[in-house]
């Protein structure tokens, strides 16, 4: 829950009030490779997995748990998946596990992929959420007050339905200065599949929430929905934080839907909507410009790090291998160019391994959009000082 200001006592003296109920769905991940694990046993009571995930290391760490087993003895190796989009961060552990336990019982390699139709029953979605709200607001449109309860459908167990419900609750503001908000999010727990982490993670559902609001506000005013959201829009001193206590810094949102509106002559398109609306008793024409302000990195900051180890061979070639995960985003080939770069090399010199828990240790799921930025940085600060070690000798030596 967060609460700023008096938001009873200003929801209590606005001049106008709504109040309601809404709710969105759920939503599958369709990854085009699904889930898939293979174990394989190795000497010395070790045990390793190549597996679809979007974090080897929480795999490496159920696994070991359930074979009674310290870390060091699993190996998870990810080449890369066929797409991920959350459903293999904490998902692709049932399968992971499955797959050793096989191994593990009868000493040989298992692999396992279940049908597409069997992944759709098993694993967990985007949370589907509920809502709960009443605003007060004044004639021209401007949010006075917020009180909104948002219960997502977490399904049979816990998974990452806290974290997305934290998520959620800070992008209830979206783009918009609330002076005076109770923002509640709860969990649902249900008889179905235990949700997940989808793209966005909780933080769609928390700003689709303020745009519906936004919306009945202008339905209830007969204004346009674009003049309710800039009136609202965070500004300057005074209109800048977050109900979570964040500066917004760098705000260009209002200079920056006003180029929008211009250059896509949205008036005159909303004449033109509102002209064929008016005789057309069945079909109907809409038109929305709608903000986003989108946080990247994880709300647990200590999360926000990576590893990377990078090898110069003999001839110039280099070897990099870090903690990050490819599922079709590019992120070896970026950072692939951030060593090549550090190191003033050509890329074609530069290749990447998979992702290797043996290789880099403890590190962060890819996702919340981090993934290029900390892997990035961290091959960066090891090439330079690899490179820093060259140049030092180089002027020693010669």
């Amino acid at each position: 829950q967060r609460v700023r200001g008096e938001p009873a006592a200003r929801l209590a003296a606005a001049p106008h009030r709504l109040a309601g109920r809404w709710q969105v769905g759920g939503q599958e991940h369709f990854y085009l490779e699904g889930q898939v694990a293979c174990a394989a046993p190795r000497e010395d009571g070790c045990m390793q997995l190549w597996c679809s995930t979007q974090h080897p290391t929480e795999m490496q760490h159920v696994v070991a748990h359930m074979l009674g087993l310290a870390a060091h003895r699993v190996v998870v190796e990810t080449r890369r998946m066929g797409g991920g989009f959350g459903g293999k961060e904490s998902q692709s552990a049932l399968f992971a596990c499955v797959a050793a336990l096989a191994a593990w019982k009868f000493r040989r390699p298992v692999k396992l992929r279940p049908d597409r139709d069997d992944d759709m029953r098993i694993t967990g979605k985007r949370h589907d959420f509920h809502y709960d709200y009443e605003v007060g607001f004044d004639d021209d449109g401007r949010v006075l007050a917020l009180r909104i309860e948002m219960v997502a459908r977490a399904g049979f167990s816990a998974d990452l339905s806290g974290p997305v419900a934290t998520r959620a609750v800070c992008h209830v503001d979206n783009a918009y200065y609330l002076s005076d908000v109770d923002i509640r999010a709860l969990l649902a727990r249900t008889h179905t599949q235990s949700n997940t982490a989808f793209r966005g993670f909780g933080g769609p559902q928390g700003a689709i929430a303020i745009e519906h609001v936004l919306d009945s506000i202008a339905r209830t005013l007969g204004r346009d929905a674009l003049d309710v959201r800039r009136l609202n829009f965070y500004g300057s001193l005074g209109r800048d934080t977050t109900p979570y206590g964040q500066v917004v810094a760098d705000n260009v949102i209002l200079e920056l839907v006003a180029e929008l509106e211009a250059d896509s002559d949205y008036r005159a398109r909303r004449s033109a909507i509102a002209a064929f609306n008016a005789t057309s008793p069945v079909l109907k024409k809409g038109l929305a410009l709608t903000p986003v302000k989108f946080g990247i990195s994880f709300n647990l900051s200590h999360l926000n790090q990576a590893g990377a180890l990078v090898h110069v061979y003999t001839d110039g070639s280099v070897l990099v291998n870090h903690g990050g995960t490819e599922m079709g985003q590019g992120v070896n080939t970026k950072v692939c160019q951030v060593v090549a770069h550090e190191l003033g090399i050509d890329l074609a010199r530069v290749r990447a391994t998979a992702t290797d828990t043996s290789k880099v240790a403890n590190t962060s799921a890819t996702a919340a959009s981090t993934g290029a930025d900390l892997n990035g940085q961290a091959a960066a600060a090891a090439a330079r000082r690899i490179r820093q070690r060259l140049a030092a000798f180089a002027a020693r030596t010669w």
